[in-house]
């Protein structure tokens, strides 16, 4: 099975410190206002997904949520998330203290990849 969503090995360092401050975690990336379509981290159940928005997979054992029509957009695309030394453009996200900065990067699936991609979940 293809997976819809990889990290850097950045990033990973980054969850693992995270993880160890906040216990479990969870990733939700909106398609709106705010902090734009940065992926934001929160300590699980911080944030409420609502009816429609899927879970693309996990990146050290954490939930990668996305909005739904967010997800109808880019649902032929792999998520890499990646990490970069900056302070992003809100202050939500749990790395935001530590001036660091969740970001995905994207690239389509080939054709082959498309018929052999992991399940998702979807909030009902």
């Amino acid at each position: 099975m293809i997976k819809r969503i990889d990290a850097t090995e950045k990033a990973v360092e980054l969850i693992n410190v995270l993880k160890e401050k906040h216990g479990d975690l969870m990733f939700y990336q909106a398609g709106g206002c705010c902090e734009g379509t940065q992926p934001q981290c929160f300590e699980k159940g911080g944030y409420y997904q609502r009816t429609g928005d899927v879970c693309i997979g996990k990146v050290e054992d954490v939930e990668f949520w996305v909005d739904k029509d967010l997800f109808e957009y880019w649902k032929h695309a792999h998520f890499t998330l990646t990490v970069i030394d900056a302070f992003g453009v809100g202050g939500f996200s749990l790395e935001t203290p530590l001036k660091k900065t969740f970001q995905i990067e994207y690239r389509i699936f080939t054709p082959e990849e498309e018929k052999d991609l992991e399940p998702i979940t979807r909030i009902e």
